[in-house]
Order: C-alpha cells, then structure tokens, then sequence
C-alpha cells in the first residue's frame, strides 16, 4: 500500500499523498473535537485524495467572513434589546442566577418574567392553534422554519398568511432550502401566490463566500403581531409525511416579555440573509403571567456551542433526576462523561428515543453508545409506534428546555438552533408531566438484551459512528 512507485507519475502521486498526510496532522486538530479529529486523520491516512477533497467541501464548520461581520453588526441592537427587557429581570435566585447569567453569555437573551406557556403535544392542534393566532394578526407575522411544504398542512397555513396580507398584515416567510428540499419549488410558488415576503435560510452560494450546504438553519420560530411566539421541534408540513412514520412534537405557546427575543431572533436571521433590518426596534410584550422564561440561541455564529455547553454544566449540577427526549441521539465524549458523572453522584438519567427510524445512519450511530451508556447506569426507554420528534430535557424539578436542539453532533456544531428555558416550578412541572406521560408508553432497553444483539449489527453501528464525527 505504501511501496514507492516506479514512475515519474506514481512517484508525484506517492509524494503528493503523503504531503497531505503529514498537512493533516498540522491542519485538522484545529478547533475540532478529539473525535473528529481521529475520524479525520483516519480517513485521510487511507484514503488521502478522497479525504482531502471531503474535508474541504465540509471539513470546516465556519459561516464565511461577510456573515460573520453581519452578525457582528447586530451586537448593539442585542444591546438595546437587553436593556429593554430589564424591566421584566426575575428577583434573584440562588438556584438560578447562574444558569441565567451563563444563558446570558451564550445567546445574549436576558432572562424575563412575567410570561405564560402552553404547551401542546397533539401535532393537529399545534397547526390548528398557529392558524387561529395568524388568522388573528393586526401588524405582523414572522416564520422561521427548517421545513415548509407546500402539502395540505402548507397550504393551511399559506392561505391563512394569504387572508392576512389582504388585510395589511405583513407576513415574512423564511424556510431553510435544504429541509424543504423535496417541497421547495411547490413551496416558493405556493408563497409566491399568498403575496408573503419570503427569503431562504442559508442559500448555497458560489461568488460570495460558500456556506456549507449541512449547515443549516434548524430553527422552529413563529411570532405574531410581537404578542404571541411558537417555539420547539414542530415543523409546517404533514405530520406523516415520511411514510409509515407519524411524528410527535412538543411546542410551547408563549405570551409575554419573552416573545421579543424570539421576535429578535427572526429578524436577526431575516437580516443575515437579506441585509434589511426594519427600522421599528423590538417591543417588549406587556406581562401575561408568572412564567420565568429566557431563549437560548445558538449557531456557529455564537463562540460556544450553547445548547451543549449548558446541557453538560447542568448535567454536572444535578442532584436527583434528569430526563432527556431526543430523536437523535449521539453524545461527545464531554456529554457522556457528565452523564456517567452524574449517576455515580445518584442522580437517575431517563434517556427517550423513538423506536420508530427515519435516519438508519443516525439510529447505528446513536446506538453504539447504548452499551456504555446501559452500563453506566442510565435508562435509556424507546418510544413505541412514533416518531417522537420532540427535544426537551428536565433536570431535578428546577429546570426544562423545549426546543428544535437535538443531542447530537449535528446540533452542537452545524445547526442554527433555539431552546426555550423555563425556570418556574409550574413550567418545569408541566415539562415533565408530558415527558412522563411519553416514558409510559416507552419500553426500555434492557442490557442483557442490548448486548446480545447480532455482530453484524454491532460492525455497522461503530462504522456509522465513525462517519457521524466527521464533522
């Protein structure tokens, strides 16, 4: 394999690859994680060429240089919105000021009382309610979201926005182009009829600094009029429209101050992407109720990986239970120690996935760490007959996150993302109510079964794992 060639040809190609070997160790530990950087060595080791070429079209998982100094141009309009929502500060808690003040730094939302939740599950509803609010809208309506189709459900809530631009609402669409691929031109043209101003979320673009086409906007945000803001995992297209899979969602319906940095966040990402920022600032919604709210934001725009960052501290801090719903699940090595960390303090850690699959190259890879994970003591529960699509975590009765994050690699490093906190016992409760309502219709995965599962499986899955770090 490694035999110096005999030609003029073969002795260039021979140099060639091992110039890209010995370039490989100086250049790809750089900023990325052990475990990518053992993937990507690896592959370049064997193959040098095909390894190159991959690691440059998405070795490096950075927005180029113009987006970042757009983004960099919204730091005083953060400001501002900060400011205003001091006003709306919670009174100080010892349990919770850390977890605000770090939130803080990480997607610079400040935290806000005086807001009221309602959490959905039944995705029909979810559809029904968001339509019922838009039909409502006076001044405005804002989407953000990785998936619009131009289906039944799209065309629902396309001929709501439509009723209301004739009215004199201005509505703005904007939908990630790589989510909605299979829908996208049915999708423009269904937009393009309802009279909404629409944009697409990280275009590829040749001339002007390519974006990674898997990096995506990941976001499910809907606000109207200021007043009323969706946030979680739900998607605007039918609920099957995978076939033979159903999804099951959480969204939280929110009233209240928080509302503005969910506004603030949209028009952030409208602005990136179009370079317009309108010139009214954010208002900050008079209170609705008692809940304690604050957005968590993050993206490679951020300078840490927010949801993950926080997920592990708090994985850290827990003193008695934690439970964590996620489709996809695969942790880093920091996000598995803190798990293994914390049932050794006796804290129980219920892990919920979907027995349901849609991805079999995520489902092999997230499931090469059920062994360690079992063994260490944590319940890992898959839920039966559906998709459940739904990313929320609760930790000792004190803390909940609803959101589009998944707990994967994907969502720590590539994906626009937005997580919902709640710190408020009735918000937390009620997180939790629905999480334990979905363990009881969950068959846990039992170690002496796991472990006895075919070989073949086992080569398939640690191959996949390999592949998901390559990132």
């Amino acid at each position: 394999m490694f035999g110096v060639p005999d030609n003029e040809w073969g002795i260039a190609f021979y140099v060639l690859e091992w110039a890209i070997r010995i370039g490989a160790l100086v250049a790809i530990p750089f900023r990325r994680s052990p475990a990518a950087t053992r993937a990507w060595l690896l592959l370049i080791f064997f193959l040098p060429v095909p390894g190159l070429l991959l690691f440059l079209a998405i070795g490096s998982p950075r927005f180029p240089e113009w987006r970042r100094e757009r983004f960099a141009e919204l730091d005083g309009w953060f400001h501002i919105l900060g400011s205003r929502l001091a006003a709306h500060a919670p009174p100080p808690d010892p349990r919770q000021d850390a977890i605000v003040a770090l939130t803080a730094s990480l997607g610079r939302m400040p935290a806000a009382t005086g807001n009221a939740v309602d959490l959905i599950s039944d995705y029909d509803a979810a559809i029904d309610r968001l339509i019922a609010d838009i039909d409502g809208a006076r001044s405005h309506v804002r989407i953000l979201v990785y998936i619009l189709a131009n289906d039944a459900v799209g065309q629902r809530l396309a001929d709501a926005m439509g009723r209301a631009v004739a009215r004199g609402v201005a509505v703005q669409v904007m939908f990630d182009p790589v989510g909605s691929r299979p829908w996208r031109r049915g999708t423009l043209a269904m937009l393009e009829a309802a009279g909404v101003e629409y944009r697409e979320a990280l275009p590829f673009r040749w001339l002007r600094g390519r974006t990674r086409r898997d990096m995506r906007n990941h976001r499910k945000l809907f606000v109207i009029d200021g007043m009323i803001g969706y946030v979680g995992s739900q998607n605007l297209v039918a609920k099957n429209f995978k076939p033979g899979i159903v999804n099951r969602e959480l969204v939280a319906r929110v009233t209240g101050p928080v509302v503005a940095e969910m506004e603030a966040i949209v028009r952030a990402d409208w602005y990136l992407e179009t370079h317009a920022l309108p010139s009214a600032p954010v208002a900050v919604p008079l209170p609705a109720g008692q809940a304690v709210a604050q957005l968590l934001p993050s993206g490679a725009e951020y300078p840490l990986e927010g949801f993950k960052t926080l997920l592990v501290w708090q994985l850290h801090q827990a003193r008695s239970h934690v439970i964590l719903v996620t489709p996809y699940f695969i942790p880093d090595d920091d996000l598995v120690d803190a798990m293994r960390t914390a049932v050794l303090r006796g804290v129980r850690i219920d892990v919920i996935v979907s027995a349901a699959v849609d991805q079999w190259l995520v489902r092999l890879a997230q499931s090469s760490y059920y062994s360690e994970l079992l063994a260490a003591g944590i319940h890992i529960h898959a839920y039966r007959r559906y998709l459940l699509h739904a990313k929320t975590v609760s930790i000792d009765g004190r803390l909940a996150l609803i959101g589009s994050s998944n707990v994967d690699l994907r969502s720590f490093q590539l994906n626009e993302e937005a997580s919902l906190l709640l710190f408020d016992p009735p918000s937390v409760a009620a997180v939790e109510a629905v999480q334990r309502e979905w363990l009881t219709h969950s068959d846990e995965i039992e170690r002496v079964a796991w472990r006895a599962r075919p070989f073949p499986r086992k080569i398939a899955e640690n191959i996949a794992r390999m592949v998901g770090s390559l990132l």
